[in-house]
């Protein structure tokens, strides 16, 4: 088991800056990739971002590329997203997830396990 924590979310005004941290517990070594996906209500939940635990490659949705950084710590097992230049449309539930594959995916269908998610609300 994995179990995952998000923390860090809350409200900030447009073109403001949040950092979501995920720590990450339990069967962390058998996971290759940590995930970001958010989803807002009414709509299906979407990628925003991945890292590879070994390496760290990192991988982007279109819409946040430029303006969001995805971090890991190895030795804490934690996984950050830096929030910069954010949008209303940036407004939703994020979610932490990891996958054990060896190959990345932006399907959530892809992740096996998943955190609470944490709430980000950007205002106008």
């Amino acid at each position: 088991q994995v179990q995952l924590v998000e923390s860090g979310g809350g409200l900030v005004r447009t073109g403001g800056s949040l950092r979501l941290s995920c720590a990450a517990s339990g069967r962390t070594p058998s996971s290759n990739f940590m995930g970001w996906f958010r989803q807002a209500p009414g709509k299906e939940r979407e990628f925003v971002a991945a890292i590879r635990w070994s390496g760290g490659s990192t991988y982007y949705a279109d819409s946040v590329k430029g303006r969001f950084t995805i971090s890991r710590d190895n030795a804490k097992n934690t996984v950050d997203l830096q929030m910069n230049s954010l949008k209303p449309e940036d407004t939703a539930v994020y979610y932490c997830a990891a996958r054990f594959g060896t190959v990345v995916t932006t399907t959530p269908h892809g992740y096996n396990y998943w955190g609470q998610g944490t709430q980000v609300t950007v205002s106008s």
